[in-house]
């Protein structure tokens, strides 16, 4: 019996050294040690075998099969390492000295308004937070006065989880964790809380040339005493004027938001059809810009901060409809498409 697994080993070892990729090697391991593989055979030879021949020649077919399983590995290693080295053998050379073309690229030009956004505000002396795209209920809705069953939660449609989190309908969800981040400040030093924290957000929607399902904003927060709308409607003109560079048109007008109270909607006039009405403005001449509104006690009261002697504002700035108007993107698809043609035309100088 032994002469057997000798002669299934020779034979292994140079069908080995025939391999020469990834599939060859995989069929030479199902081959040997598979469920009808050679080895395997061996195995169902012992019935014929007394009790002490058994006991050697266990010993030797898994000997045999534990330096299969070896050898196919070290293969498997080696072919791809080889494979590398032939990936590597076909890129061009290049001359590392030579100076980088910076024409090559261009950033999104999301990311140029959000960094310009972000700057006006750290003028203003905002910091900017960064939150997770994937949050609990409670960060979600639960702390943004939102409970369960509450019909705002209609208004949006929401990507679940199977382990019961979801991904986030709006930058809101950060709320909660920058109040608790900053309280200390706001109550033992007496800093008002002022942050800004972008963030791409999901909803389950159908897309047209003005929505998405998958979207960017920015959530800014101002807590401390005495704050009040004027400057709410102070710091939104502000970030306009600088981000447009020039005056703009806008209309504040009632809104619902269970997180604030009183609400608004900050609409500006379509820069892409000039307020005559397009399909990104749904014909109306404003676009949706700037939900805001003070920030409602229940809310502040979950982030503890005691809303009996502080007040704030929040506004959820839509960045992605924010870079439509600055560079006159007409669909919002565009945004998200890929498309080299369509988005490295922008510069962060226009």
């Amino acid at each position: 019996m032994a002469d057997k697994t000798t002669e299934v080993r020779l034979a292994f070892l140079a069908a080995l050294e025939n391999v020469a990729n990834a599939d060859e090697l995989e069929k030479l391991r199902v081959e040997y040690i598979g469920k009808k593989g050679y080895v395997t055979d061996l195995l169902k030879e012992m019935k014929s075998l007394s009790n002490e021949e058994k006991k050697t020649f266990g010993q030797a077919v898994n000997v045999l099969k534990n330096e299969v399983n070896e050898k196919i590995a070290e293969k498997r290693e080696d072919l791809k390492k080889k494979e590398i080295e032939l990936e590597n053998s076909r890129m061009p050379e290049f001359d590392i000295s030579m100076p980088a073309n910076l024409e090559r690229g261009s950033y999104h030009p999301i990311t140029l308004v959000q960094r310009q956004c972000e700057e006006i505000f750290k003028s203003m002396g905002f910091t900017v937070e960064d939150y997770s795209e994937v949050v609990t209920d409670y960060e979600c809705f639960e702390a943004l006065n939102i409970p369960k069953d509450h019909p705002a939660r209609d208004m949006q449609d929401t990507y679940y989880l199977d382990n019961g989190q979801l991904l986030k309908t709006h930058t809101s969800a950060a709320q909660n964790a920058i109040y608790k981040k900053y309280r200390d400040q706001l109550v033992n030093e007496g800093k008002p809380i002022k942050a800004i924290f972008p963030g791409r957000c999901f909803r389950n929607e159908a897309t047209d040339a003005c929505h998405e399902n998958t979207f960017f904003q920015m959530e800014g927060v101002m807590v401390g005493k005495n704050i009040s709308i004027s400057n709410l409607i102070f710091f939104m003109k502000t970030m306009l004027s600088e981000v447009f560079r020039k005056d703009i048109k806008v209309r504040l007008r009632p809104g619902f938001f269970p997180f604030v109270e009183p609400g608004f909607e900050l609409d500006i006039s379509c820069l892409i059809c000039g307020g005559e009405g397009c399909p990104s403005c749904k014909h109306s001449g404003w676009l949706e810009l700037c939900p805001c509104g003070m920030i409602h006690p229940e809310v502040l009261k979950a982030g503890g901060i005691d809303p009996e002697e502080y007040t704030g504002f929040a506004f959820g700035l839509g960045l992605t409809r924010l870079a439509m108007m600055k560079y006159g993107v007409k669909d919002i698809r565009d945004l998200n498409s890929g498309s080299l043609k369509t988005l490295s035309q922008f510069t962060d100088d226009k």
